[in-house]
């Protein structure tokens, strides 16, 4: 059956009309699609600029359509349902009465759905409103993959975890070399990625959504550092005989450095000079002849201060009326300092005037500071206080160079930590 053109055109048209009514239903059913990030605001536009008096207008939610809003001017009806479906629009919903938009505070994923704007009035107009809700996105994290990193080239996992709707993707430069997309919720994504060591390129893991995104850069300098050897993997194709043939050196290696580091340690803090030898041997023993337990507070009075600081040796004491305090420096005991009845006296020009401008003394306390403090400072100092009560006491003072001190600080740590297995911090 042969059709003439006249024919063929007015099926053509009939055709148009049928496809233009088809697309004009669905846009009733599915309306405008709006997207919003969770935890953000959105209006639905009935795009009035008012509302006439005898116009009605009603808000429905959902495949059942459960109204959410309501407006009659004419009745003076302004109201808003947000008590339907458990309360899950409880304090969320706000009705712009001179348009009668409506607008979803807070919003989460429980209110993406289908919303329809009914107006009657002269005539009926409807709209629909397909509200989708994303969830605020992670920022990607990427790792090293140790078991697959070669000799020339890194291994790297960019992953994400709890994610719904969303696309991971690595990027050099601008251009997209791999991704990997989900529509699922509450799921974990990775993507792998090897690069060069010495890669000069910019590389860029993205998460993203119809809305909003998320970037790592790759830093190939930090996420490529060096992977802590696994042992276990290392060796267990080893027999055990291997296994202990490769432990016996490695242990007594250990052994025999450990040893040597402690006793180089040990010669070292063992040298002093020969005023220090002085003080260790009589200092001692004139305590001892006071009491024996008192060894032990003399050996809590020592006093290390770094070069070029300032340090109080505090006596403790609150002076009386009557008491003398006199302070005296070194093996020959050089008088530096005294308090007579309250009356200061520095002698600073002692010992070729090493101690010029630098001492202070407390005349509450007869507490002694040393300010700007050299290595010719240290040694032993020795206040005697004279009262009702004869009091004495020393301290001994180490002053280290400030580049020193950070190698004593690192051995000495080193040491305790050969020697306990315990962790040490220095703080410089």
């Amino acid at each position: 059956l042969i059709r003439s053109d006249s024919e063929l055109l007015n099926e053509m048209f009939h055709m148009f009309i049928l496809f233009c009514m088809c697309w004009w239903r669905l846009i009733g059913v599915f309306g405008e699609s709006v997207s919003v990030m969770e935890g953000d605001s959105v209006t639905l536009y009935t795009h009035l600029t008012e509302i006439h008096e005898d116009d009605e207008i009603l808000w429905n939610f959902g495949a059942e359509r459960f109204i959410v809003a309501k407006i009659n001017r004419g009745a003076g009806i302004f109201s808003i349902f947000d008590r339907v479906l458990d309360g899950k629009f409880k304090e969320r919903l706000k009705l712009d009465k001179q348009t009668g938009s409506l607008t979803i505070t807070n919003i989460t994923t429980e209110h993406a759905g289908l919303y329809k704007l009914e107006i009657h009035g002269a005539k009926l107009t409807s709209k629909a409103f397909s509200v989708s809700v994303y969830a605020r996105l992670p920022v990607p994290n990427i790792t090293r993959d140790c078991l697959s990193s070669g000799s020339s080239y890194c291994s790297l996992v960019c992953s994400v975890v709890n994610v719904g709707h969303v696309t991971l993707s690595w990027y050099k430069g601008n251009s997209l070399l791999s991704s990997i997309s989900v529509s699922d919720l509450s799921i974990s994504l990775s993507l792998p990625l090897e690069v060069e060591y010495q890669d000069k390129n910019t590389y860029s893991c993205v998460l993203n959504n119809p809305i909003s995104n998320q970037t790592t850069h790759l830093d190939i300098t930090q996420h490529c550092q060096p992977c802590a050897a696994d042992i276990s993997q290392l060796y267990s194709g080893l027999p055990l005989f291997y296994l202990v043939m490769i432990s016996i050196p490695a242990a007594v290696s250990l052994f025999v450095v450990a040893a040597v580091v402690i006793f180089w340690i040990y010669k070292k803090y063992r040298k002093t000079d020969q005023e220090g030898k002085y003080f260790d041997v009589c200092v001692v023993h004139q305590v001892m002849e006071v009491h024996q337990s008192a060894v032990i507070l003399l050996l809590l009075l020592s006093v290390s201060v770094m070069e070029g600081d300032s340090v109080t040796l505090n006596t403790e004491y609150q002076i009386h009326e009557d008491d003398d305090i006199v302070w005296q420096f070194g093996v020959n005991k050089s008088l530096i300092a005294k308090n007579k009845k309250k009356q200061i006296f520095n002698i600073s020009d002692v010992l070729d005037g090493r101690f010029r401008d630098r001492l202070k003394l407390d005349k509450q306390t007869g507490s002694l500071t040393i300010t700007n403090i050299t290595t010719q400072h240290a040694g032993l100092y020795e206040v005697k206080i004279s009262g009702a009560i004869l009091t004495s006491k020393t301290f001994s003072v180490s002053v280290y160079d400030r580049l020193l001190a950070l190698n004593n600080a690192f051995e000495m740590c080193l040491l305790k930590y050969l020697l306990s297995d315990s962790k040490c911090a220095i703080v410089f």
